[in-house]
């Protein structure tokens, strides 16, 4: 009968898992590694709608993530009006969008030359306004009373005049976005989408962060992706598109 050296056959499949775990494939990145303060403690997932998840949206706390330095932050986020002022400096003034929920808003042109008149360029529920690919960009979004929806539009300048075109609908009203990788990762009001060569993909739909408010989007890599909201902090394994997991904050 053939003998087996046990520890030589573990150090083989231990060297075989060190080696594996090295590569670009291994993505999970533990949390202890990521400076996830010790009052957030991973919890069960509350349905929407439950006791549990009421509690949650009547939290008095809510946080936003940041990657700096290569490190999750995770900060107490407070809001006050300039949240729902979004801006872009441009050549000679300033994109200012303005969100009222639903009470609407507006996308304005502000120029440097006071003398000048501020440009009307869309009335709607303006959530972001960004540079991407050379270009410049806008997010509408708002969840209101049944109704959710949002959209990704284009701005483009023709004769010192200010055109828009939509570029993509929404399902669901945008919250927070970030930009990685070329990529544009949506937070939305209850779903999680994914903008690559302006094709959208819904990754997550109908979560149980609905009316929990994302604020924030931290990006780790193309799979691990944070998203601060009341009550906590969210992780999403994009890799499986069935990984959620909750830290809900505990006060000491």
């Amino acid at each position: 009968m053939l003998k087996i050296d046990t520890m030589k056959y573990l150090t083989i499949i231990f060297n075989l898992i060190f080696i594996i775990c090295n590569t670009s494939s291994c993505k999970y990145i533990p949390e202890k590694d990521l400076n996830i303060p010790s009052d957030f403690v991973e919890s069960i997932i509350p349905e929407s709608g439950s006791k549990e998840w009421y509690e949650l949206n009547h939290s008095r706390y809510e946080f936003e993530v940041k990657m700096i330095n290569n490190k999750l932050k995770v900060n107490e986020y407070k809001w006050n009006i300039n949240s729902e002022v979004s801006k872009l400096k441009i050549s000679n003034g300033n994109l200012v969008g303005i969100y009222q929920g639903e009470w609407g808003g507006v996308l304005l042109f502000v120029p440097n030359d006071t003398t000048q008149d501020t440009i009307t360029i869309k009335k709607g529920t303006i959530k972001f306004i960004f540079s991407y690919r050379n270009g410049i960009y806008f997010i509408e979004g708002c969840a209101h009373m049944g109704t959710s929806i949002g959209a990704l539009y284009k701005i483009d300048t023709i004769d010192n005049k200010f055109l828009y075109s939509k570029i993509l609908d929404f399902e669901d009203a945008p919250e927070a976005y970030t930009i990685y990788k070329d990529k544009i990762f949506i937070a939305s009001h209850e779903s999680f989408y994914v903008v690559q060569d302006f094709k959208k993909k819904l990754v997550f739909s109908k979560t149980f962060w609905c009316s929990l408010y994302p604020n924030s989007i931290a990006v780790i890599d193309e799979s691990n992706v944070y998203i601060g909201i009341r009550s906590g902090i969210i992780k999403l394994d994009l890799s499986t598109n069935d990984n959620i997991r909750f830290f809900k904050y505990y006060k000491q």
